[in-house]
């Protein structure tokens, strides 16, 4: 095992699990689950089995990684966020067969205590606010806040917000990095 296990933490057999990752208190990975390297699961984290999480994630304490649910290299998941995986859930109505993709690209923040309803995809260095709730895809690099979310603005890459209006024409530079961000279309994108 090139991993480490906290002894409470339970993995079962035929989950992958990469070099440099940590697994924390409480933690239950299923079988079919596939984790890259230098991951961090927090206490009692769960991952299910038809899960993918990229290299260097940080899933925080209390966070369940339902079926479905794929997330790049870099995502970090706050502490209490929750996926879904079923768009209509009743108890008394078998709905496995319903489960609905839900994808976090490279480098986005899910903030402590927000919901990201499944059949969406998270764009890539976005950032969701502690609290919002996530109904519809989100573009890369957008600020997003509130019930049901929406965007205020757009995050570098650093994880400053930047100075750019929503829409429209304009550039700026992270003052953390110096990386130059450009809007168009109603799209961010980082400048090589």
């Amino acid at each position: 095992m090139s991993y480490y296990q906290h002894e409470t933490a339970i993995v079962d057999e035929g989950a992958q699990i990469g070099d440099d990752s940590r697994v924390w208190h409480w933690v239950h990975v299923c079988s079919g689950a596939k984790i890259g390297r230098g991951v961090s699961l927090g206490q009692n984290v769960f991952v299910g089995n038809k899960v993918t999480i990229g290299d260097s994630c940080k899933i925080q304490n209390n966070v369940s990684v339902y079926d479905n649910v794929h997330l790049e290299e870099g995502v970090f998941c706050g502490p209490s966020m929750v996926f879904t995986n079923v768009h209509n859930p009743r108890s008394l109505i078998e709905r496995k067969d319903e489960y609905r993709d839900t994808l976090v690209k490279k480098g986005a923040t899910l903030g402590a205590n927000c919901t990201i309803v499944c059949g969406t995809t998270i764009g890539e260095f976005a950032f969701v606010g502690a609290g919002a709730v996530i109904t519809k895809d989100v573009k890369p690099y957008a600020l997003m806040v509130g019930v049901p979310a929406k965007q205020i603005g757009w995050m570098s890459e650093y994880g400053e917000q930047l100075d750019l209006p929503l829409s429209g024409e304009a550039e700026t530079t992270c003052p953390h990095t110096g990386e130059n961000y450009q809007l168009s279309d109603g799209n961010l994108s980082k400048l090589t």
